[in-house]
């Protein structure tokens, strides 16, 4: 266009335009066509409204072709009139443009309402009224109709490419977007005459296509709806275009050569499914079944034979075009005969085909022919690997349950049994009868000899005896091992209690050190991290040695070891049973502890009983003025000096401000008082208060 190239423009419009139902790449056309036209003077006029009316029809429909109206009515209002017919004529076009455009629910239809108004008005007050109440419910119909379709519209994204469909989140939104517009606009909102609501609906359709072009449900939902309206002509078209655009989808060449037939178009069917085959080679054996059966339906049986002669003669002949070519002899045809012999040429091929011996058992059942049937399975049975055999065996058990007696019926079950378990890990366990066999043996359709409660209990013994009997591996936790079943697809750790339960073996537990370990759940971690370097600093080089090393001296040697302090603390803890003793037991003692105080020199002073670190009250709750209260306890002189870098008392510790105050206020309401019981109560360790003692 730039180059004035025309010949070259036409030839690209009419590649894209009528598959392109874009608004942008239509009014480009418009313009080019104007462009064109605008020195052929009333020629030109005619062939640039021709052009409109072209595109209206097109994309008219669009809920953003209003200024596409807007341009049109526009450009009639434009044209020269010469006489007063001409004049008539061209109010009759814009007027009929309007009438158009106010009923086609589009953005600018607000818009188009008002210069219509304004247009009608100019024109003649008179019949404005009369045409304006006659269109008005008409309008607000379609202004409406646009406020829902928009709810719609927003939600899909007109920047996409049409790509084949890849699963992702995006294309399943895009997807659902567009069927809830095809079925809002399938529902006739606004209620107009069926060939207006059928051009919109193939507008929508063609919209849609091109960006889920590559969808085939999309075109198949697009010729089904023209052919349930009655354009079998046009659901053909659409099903070709659908051919072209996925030429490898099966599933619409079938759906366009049911259409064919259906109609009665037989030859157009059978080129389409001679298409499917292609030279024969390469044909799907479900193209092969699917032939038959067609020539079956049109040309009858011969034909259906002496295809199916040359068809299992392909290499991709499967078991399944001999069933399905010998049931159609038998079911259609009446000729069990025929069936059998075909079954029978088909076992010399498919013996190793598990599927294959299952649909020549139902077969032959239906024939009631149960020595044949006894004689195929054993035959199957005896070149059939075992774990190949599995579903043959269930089938051979299940007809001798309703065939045979019970000597026969036991009999199988033991062969089933021992064929299962040379292969398996249960060995001999798996030739053990259970009730679940009885459970089968006597059970019919959705008829149990038992509750549903009894089933479930079986159902879960079955799962236990096959877990546990299978190899045990320790796991990677620390307080013990667990049963992994392995025949499953990933490790289950079993947690069912009734399960073999494995408990720790304590006799392989070694001290722990939280120094190197934190978290431990020795006796020593139960003590603060505050007070560890006060109670290591009195421990011996040996003692040391066994925490951190792990050496192997007993308890007792620690013990020695230790402050008496300390060993007066332990002695006084219960003996429990396991690695972890009771923290409110263990708390408990702490407060009803009475250690004597010990006569260690400063290195060793260890706290006393009521402000222990081992109880963990001092920790979470800290005493104000703590260097005050030691001195007290300890009786010291006031010029005796003390270093307090070694004791837990000297750590800096967090004010109190209004339990200071309370203090305060308690010593100079009451201070004798104190003095003389000789403590100060600040509260519990277990209920969450402060508590110390003083002696």
């Amino acid at each position: 266009m730039a180059v004035n190239n025309d010949d070259a423009t036409k030839q690209l419009f009419s590649r894209c335009l009528l598959n392109c139902l874009h608004i942008p790449l239509w009014r480009c056309y418009i313009r080019f066509i104007r462009k064109v036209n605008e020195k052929k003077g009333v020629e030109g006029h005619e062939e640039t409204r021709k052009a409109f009316d072209f595109m209206l029809n097109y994309v008219g429909a669009d809920i953003a072709s209003g200024p596409v109206w807007m341009e049109y009515i526009t450009f009639l209002k434009s044209l020269p009139a010469v006489n007063a017919q001409e004049e008539s004529q061209r109010m009759t076009a814009v007027r009929k443009a309007y009438q158009r455009a106010i009923v086609t629910p589009t953005h600018h239809l607000e818009q188009l309402w008002k210069d219509y108004e304004n247009f009608e008005n100019s024109v003649s007050r008179a019949l404005a009224k009369g045409l304006l109440s006659e269109y008005q419910p008409k309008y607000n119909s379609a202004r409406a109709v646009y406020r829902e379709r928009k709810k719609y519209v927003d939600e899909i994204d007109w920047n996409v490419l049409a790509l084949p469909p890849t699963g992702s989140q995006k294309e399943e939104l895009q997807w659902m977007a567009w069927k809830r517009v095809l079925a809002f606009e399938k529902g006739n909102p606004q209620r107009i005459d069926s060939a207006s609501s059928n051009k919109r609906i193939a507008f929508t359709y063609e919209q849609c296509l091109m960006y889920l072009y590559h969808y085939p449900d999309i075109w198949y939902d697009y010729a089904t709806w023209h052919a349930k309206s009655g354009s079998i002509d046009t659901a053909i078209k659409v099903f070709q275009r659908a051919l072209k655009a996925l030429p490898d989808s099966e599933v619409l060449r079938y759906a366009y050569a049911e259409l064919e037939e259906s109609r009665g178009a037989i030859q157009p069917a059978k080129k389409i499914y001679e298409s499917l085959l292609g030279d024969g080679v390469n044909a799907t054996a479900l193209a092969h079944i699917q032939f038959i059966r067609f020539l079956r339906r049109t040309e009858g049986v011969e034909a259906a034979r002496k295809y199916f002669i040359d068809a299992r003669k392909s290499p991709n002949c499967t078991y399944h075009v001999y069933v399905a070519y010998a049931m159609m002899a038998f079911c259609l045809d009446k000729d069990p005969k025929i069936a059998h012999n075909i079954f029978e040429a088909g076992l010399k091929r498919f013996m190793h085909e598990p599927g294959y011996i299952l649909e020549y058992a139902d077969f032959l059942s239906r024939l009631n022919d149960d020595r044949n049937i006894r004689a195929l399975f054993e035959r199957a049975l005896s070149s059939l690997p075992p774990e190949e055999s599995v579903e043959v065996w269930k089938r051979f058990t299940q007809f001798e349950q309703t065939y045979g007696d019970l000597a026969s019926m036991l009999k199988v079950e033991q062969r089933r049994k021992e064929a299962f378990s040379r292969t398996g890990e249960e060995g001999t366990s798996a030739l053990e009868g259970s009730l679940q066999d009885v459970v089968a043996r006597y059970s019919f359709m959705d008829l149990w000899p038992c509750s549903s409660n009894d089933l479930d209990h079986l159902a879960r013994q079955e799962w236990l005896a096959n877990n546990v009997n299978k190899k045990v591996e320790k796991s990677g936790l620390p307080n013990g091992t667990g049963l992994i079943d392995k025949g499953s697809t990933g490790p289950t750790t079993i947690s069912n209690p009734s399960a073999k339960i494995v408990l720790p073996d304590t006799s392989r537990m070694v001290l722990y050190d939280p120094r190197q370990k934190p978290g431990g759940s020795g006796f020593l971690s139960s003590a603060p991290a505050a007070v560890v370097p006060a109670i290591s600093s009195s421990l011996s080089t040996p003692t040391a040695k066994l925490v951190g090393g792990g050496s192997t001296n007993t308890l007792d040697e620690i013990l020695k070891a230790a402050p008496p302090a300390l060993v007066a603390f332990v002695a006084s803890l219960p003996s429990v049973s396991g690695p972890s003793p009771d923290v409110d037991v263990v708390l408990s003692i702490c407060l009803q502890s009475n250690i004597p105080t010990a006569q260690a020199d400063k290195s060793t002073t260890l706290p006393t009983p009521g402000t222990s670190e081992l109880s963990g009250s001092s920790k979470s709750h800290p005493i104000p003025n703590a260097k005050s209260t030691r001195d007290r306890q300890t009786g010291k002189r006031k010029g005796q000096e003390e270093d307090d870098t070694t004791t837990v008392q000297s750590l800096p510790l967090p004010r109190d401000v209004f339990r200071i105050r309370q203090l305060q206020l308690q010593k100079a309401r009451g201070g004798t008082s104190s003095q003389q019981n000789g403590s100060v109560s600040y509260g519990s360790a277990i209920s969450g208060e402060l508590s110390g003692s003083t002696s």
